[in-house]
């Protein structure tokens, strides 16, 4: 895992944004509604996100000769005194199920600590719900964000 700053590198942004962006259409199909808002995020809208972030990469070099790192996904949250709110965890659909998901959330979940950490997901996400309950995560609710788009939200206490 990798702290990263999207919000200082346009080119790391872009990464970041060409995953997220293709990690959420995977989302929209599960769920069968394309308006979750960060699919349809720009590169400015991520830059000027107040996020912390991590990055996991697919191997490259020593594994396939020649071939650099990709980034494999991205994990972003915010975070107080009391509380970290994963605001996203996006992996490359190529990346699916090689534990790149788990490892993100895992890391965040190191770094919380004591604190509670919080997330939410498409209420039809059925992979995404899996793993975060997999992690001692436990539903508080449903909510509908837009008229038809429901999530999930889920918390998770030391």
């Amino acid at each position: 895992m990798t702290e990263i700053r999207p919000d200082a590198d346009e080119a790391l942004a872009r990464s970041v944004l060409a995953v997220q962006h293709a990690a959420y259409a995977v989302e929209a199909a599960l769920i069968g509604d394309d308006r979750i808002p960060p699919l349809h995020e720009t590169v400015a809208d991520l830059r000027a996100a107040p996020l912390r972030w991590l990055a996991a990469d697919l191997p490259g070099p020593g594994v396939i000769p020649g071939a650099e790192p990709r980034l494999a996904g991205a994990i972003a949250w915010t975070e107080d005194d009391t509380t970290v709110d994963i605001d996203r965890l996006v992996v490359d659909p190529a990346a699916h199920r090689r534990g790149v998901g788990r490892a993100l959330v895992t890391a965040v979940l190191t770094h919380a600590g004591a604190r509670r950490v919080l997330v939410a997901t498409g209420r039809a996400n059925q992979p995404a719900r899996r793993l975060y309950e997999s992690l001692g995560f436990t539903a508080i609710g449903d909510e509908e964000v837009i008229p038809g788009l429901w999530i999930s939200r889920y918390a998770r206490c030391a």
